[in-house]
């Protein structure tokens, strides 16, 4: 439980820790958009990695398939609507990126931690850790520049990383012993959201602002997460 909290904690503070950056802080664009590419690119690897892979060897490519396909399409749909309220640079794609793959991604980081080592999650939680940080930062700042009281932005991200620490814990207590072929969906649907949030919201945000270094960074990104998982030998 220790463990759990500790993870937890470190990953969903990254959310809290990113807006406040993000609101009271800056960077140089250049480098932020460096920043934004490097941890796409980590958890583009690490949801490979450590979600679809592991869901197919233990379940079946059915499962895999479905799940991806179903995370992606809910986040799409979900994307498509928020931006037609907020409109596409108030950061509520980001924040909805962040909340809909976060919520299955939680859950499934917590099944991951039943009866593992610290070491055999490192992958996926420091990449999440890599990817909060600057998708917060860039959500809250634009909340913050369409002239949204930085105290209530400060709030919403603070609800935002609560809801996710306690998918998280829900994860880890509710789904012990739950089949195989379910939890190849929870995690696939987690990965199948985050590529799709990648492919909208992460990866256009780091073009436009570093064009020149995204793709070397999006590179050194995968690097970070394969060193990191090797780490626990996947």
């Amino acid at each position: 439980m220790l463990m759990l909290l500790a993870v937890v904690l470190v990953v969903s503070g990254a959310l809290v820790v990113g807006a406040a950056w993000g609101i009271y802080g800056k960077l140089p664009e250049r480098l932020e958009g460096f920043l934004v590419a490097l941890a796409g690119g980590a958890l583009l690897l690490s949801v490979t990695s450590e979600l679809i892979e592991p869901s197919i060897e233990k379940s079946t490519i059915f499962h895999a398939m479905l799940g991806v396909a179903a995370g992606a399409l809910v986040f799409a749909i979900c994307d498509y609507l928020i931006d037609e309220k907020w409109g596409d640079d108030s950061g509520g794609g980001l924040l909805a990126a962040i909340t809909l793959d976060g919520i299955p991604e939680n859950l499934a980081l917590g099944v991951a931690l039943i009866g593992s080592g610290s070491l055999e999650v490192a992958a996926l939680a420091g990449s999440i850790l890599l990817s909060n940080l600057p998708e917060a930062a860039g959500g809250a700042r634009a909340m913050a520049d369409k002239g949204r009281s930085k105290g209530k932005i400060m709030m919403l991200w603070i609800l935002t990383a609560a809801l996710l620490s306690v998918a998280a814990i829900a994860g880890n207590m509710l789904l012990n012993g739950v089949g195989e072929g379910t939890l190849a969906i929870i995690r696939c649907f987690a990965a199948g959201a985050v590529i799709a949030s990648l492919a909208t919201e992460v990866f256009p945000k780091a073009y436009q602002e570093d064009r020149h270094l995204a793709g070397v960074a999006t590179a050194l990104g995968a690097i970070l997460a394969f060193s990191l998982g090797s780490l626990s030998g996947s």
